[in-house]
């Protein structure tokens, strides 16, 4: 009896043992795991900071990039302007029309200098003849002719794009965005009607627009698109085409760096065409011939309609010249392309004559008495009260950014408009009985942005800006009626090909930084003798 007891005493002390060995191991066990868990997200944080640095220097690098072409195109215009306006002039000219008139008249020449030279012919006599025959052909057909009207050039047979009718129908834009996402390019005829008929409409509105929620208790908002098509058609797919129940407004940058600006142009316009109380589009700062000039849309217009890219042009720029500045919605939010500046007088731009900015870069001509009583002409931004002038609040309204800190300052970062802080943001929204205040002109790596104590949002819609991967692209639907709060729902997109989708977060970095750093790399052989002078400067210990 006593020795089954010990037995068992024994047998109790192994199992006490054995769940003791067991529970350490389980201990131990749990213990390595959660080791080995905060080590993983310990490397996996690193990780994504290393990725979110070499994110932000390549963005860095990108728009320290853009902003100094900008920059650069902003002193050099300021530079002819300055030398154009000291030049003395004729009393009753109009020097902007004049300048207009210049600057289509060399977009003619240049489109007849590309038709191609004139074959050598035996003879001095029938060499002379055969070219003035083709250059009244060529003439003929750009449009120098004033008797030719584009929109009297008849559709060839054989032509394969899309047809537009008069008064446009909802069938007809169906059919221009089919033919534009089949890479079709609309026949001259048709593009000279929509921008005639769109300019007419546009010359009739308001300097601001004024959308209301009252019937569709929402508006959609979209920011620069830069000619991007894919993501035109992106947001017309998600959220539909625009409708006294779905209205939108454009923020302005339809037009350059893309390769589908006209395309955009054409379709906002169409829209508007057909739905003007649904559709508002407001001026940016390249609705405009001189940044065209620089940054690819007339580029692309030569290249897609020869001979009658001067015409198109000039019809273009009488768009330009009617786009409304901004809009305001429900009396609650104003949307500019840019922003303010502490002199933003909402007032006084509703009765500013849009129509006469040919280039919001340049200007307008004021005539003025010299000390011998003569005549002479003088640019806006050199009078008297150019701190205060029409000229200076449009172009702020168009140039500006948003800073962190308070106050306004001139935009030396873009060479044109101001930095606007919390505090004007403030005050002008107050002044005017606003709420929010709604612009896009600057890229964002989401699409959107709230600053200034989210009483300042900025709304950009083309996605791979700089670059596919780069950023997002995105619009805002303010969902509310007038008597109600407006609130903002946001939708991001990426047009990107469906082999970026594809690709991991650190070769999408990857992807984008090589990109940065070859447009930096040619920048730097661009300007590498004012370069290495400043090293010489620099280095004391150079020979």
């Amino acid at each position: 009896m006593q020795g089954s007891e010990e037995q068992q005493s024994a047998l109790l002390l192994l199992t006490r043992e054995s769940k003791n060995d067991s529970l350490g191991s389980i201990r131990m066990a749990t213990y390595i795991t959660l080791k080995a868990a905060i080590l993983i997200q310990r490397w996996y944080r690193q990780y994504l900071a290393r990725m979110e640095i070499r994110r932000r220097y390549t963005w860095n690098i990108f728009q320290t990039i853009e902003y100094a072409g900008e920059q650069d195109q902003m002193k050099l215009y300021n530079f002819f302007n300055a030398l154009l306006t000291h030049i003395p002039q004729k009393p009753g000219i109009d020097v902007s029309a004049k300048d207009s008139a210049n600057e289509t008249g060399s977009t003619d020449s240049l489109s007849l200098s590309s038709g191609g030279e004139t074959s050598s012919q035996t003879g001095s006599t029938h060499r002379s003849s055969s070219s003035k025959m083709k250059l009244r052909k060529r003439k003929l057909f750009s449009g120098s002719a004033p008797g030719i009207d584009l929109e009297d050039i008849p559709v060839e047979s054989d032509y394969k794009g899309p047809h537009i009718k008069f008064p446009m129908t909802l069938q007809n834009l169906q059919e221009l965005i089919d033919g534009f996402k089949r890479k079709k390019i609309l026949h001259v005829r048709y593009v000279a009607s929509i921008l005639r008929v769109a300019g007419a409409n546009l010359r009739a509105r308001p300097n601001f627009n004024q959308p209301s929620t009252a019937l569709s208790k929402q508006i959609t908002i979209c920011g620069d698109l830069h000619g991007k098509l894919d993501d035109l058609l992106v947001i017309l797919y998600k959220n539909g085409l625009p409708s006294p129940e779905n209205p939108y407004v454009f923020n302005g940058d339809y037009v350059d760096r893309g390769k589908r600006s006209i395309e955009i142009l054409l379709i906002l316009l169409s829209c508007f065409v057909l739905s003007p109380d649904s559709v508002y589009l407001n001026r940016g700062n390249h609705e405009d011939h001189i940044m065209n000039l620089r940054y690819g849309f007339i580029r692309e217009v030569k290249l897609k309609y020869k001979v009658f890219a001067g015409r198109i042009l000039n019809l273009v720029d009488q768009v330009y010249r009617s786009l409304p500045l901004g809009s305001i919605i429900d009396g609650r939010v104003l949307i500019v392309h840019g922003g303010i500046s502490e002199q933003t007088d909402l007032r006084l731009l509703e009765q500013v004559d849009r129509h006469k900015y040919v280039s919001i870069l340049r200007p307008p001509v004021v005539e003025t008495l010299d000390e011998e009583g003569r005549v002479t002409q003088l640019s806006d931004l050199y009078s008297s009260n150019h701190s205060c002038s029409e000229w200076r609040q449009v172009l702020d309204i168009l140039w500006s950014d948003p800073q962190n800190g308070n106050g306004c300052s001139p935009n030396t970062f873009r060479g044109g408009g101001s930095y606007f802080g919390v505090d004007v943001t403030e005050r002008v929204l107050h002044r005017h009985g606003l709420q929010l205040l709604i612009r896009s002109h600057e890229c964002k790596p989401d699409g959107y942005e709230f600053t200034h104590n989210n009483k300042c949002l900025t709304v950009f819609s083309a996605s791979n800006y700089y670059e596919e991967g780069s950023n997002k692209g995105a619009y805002v639907k303010l969902i509310g009626g007038p008597s109600e709060p407006l609130e903002p729902y946001f939708v991001q997109f990426n047009a990107a090909s469906p082999k970026l989708r594809n690709m991991t977060i650190r070769q999408r970095v990857g992807l984008v930084e090589a990109s940065a750093l070859k447009e930096l790399r040619s920048k730097i052989q661009e300007k590498q003798e004012q370069i290495l002078l400043c090293f010489k400067e620099l280095d004391n210990d150079s020979p």
